[in-house]
């Protein structure tokens, strides 16, 4: 089995997070560290769960669940904080990045991420494609998260390019959801990456 474009994409669209980027452990070790100062644990499955939402739902849900009196701003902040501090760990998902950088010039590319574009430019220069997209998409720049379909419909207005031609790979649950709503191509990248709670 290869991950291959399909026939009728015009434009490719690529969430960052557990596709392009092997990131989660770095996430899940930004995460523990923050809840070990808070006196508190951290349950990797909110992962899995909202894989694709942008940081302040974790932090909300952390802070509802751990029955923390910190702010959820300032738990992404010293999430951020901690993750920038590692972001020399993250390491690329080959068999993705590979078809990203053998697509790259002949077809349309953009990333659609719920990463902040803070988070998105840092990962992206470090595994140095941060110049190999058209358009970047972050959870700054929609209102709605995955998985409305916002991120990747602002994909395909940017690239100009119908919906319905537009290939997304990705990893996360939410992200296969608002691909589906958007009515593009899906592709799910977990056979051709580790899975980072299983590897």
């Amino acid at each position: 089995m290869k991950l291959e474009i399909h026939p009728n994409a015009k434009a490719l669209i690529f969430d960052l997070d557990g596709t392009l980027s092997d990131s989660l452990p770095v996430h899940i070790a930004s995460w523990r560290s923050v809840c070990a100062k808070l006196n508190c644990t951290f349950d990797e499955r909110i992962l899995v769960e909202l894989t694709g939402a942008p940081t302040i739902s974790f932090a909300e849900r952390i802070k509802r669940e751990q029955n923390l009196e910190i702010g959820a701003d300032e738990l992404v902040e010293m999430k951020q904080q901690e993750f920038r501090q590692n972001i020399n760990r993250i390491k690329p998902h080959g068999a993705v990045i590979e078809l990203m950088k053998n697509a790259h010039g002949k077809i349309p590319m953009a990333v659609g991420t719920g990463a902040s574009r803070t988070s998105a430019m840092m990962q992206m220069k470090e595994l140095d494609i941060d110049q190999l997209f058209d358009f970047i998409v972050t959870a700054d720049d929609v209102d709605r998260h995955k998985p409305e379909p916002d991120t990747f419909l602002k994909c395909a207005e940017m690239m100009n390019v119908e919906p319905q031609y537009c290939q997304v790979f990705e990893d996360g649950e939410l992200g296969m959801q608002a691909a589906q709503t958007a009515g593009m191509l899906l592709t799910d990248v977990r056979p051709f990456v580790a899975d980072p709670f299983t590897a």
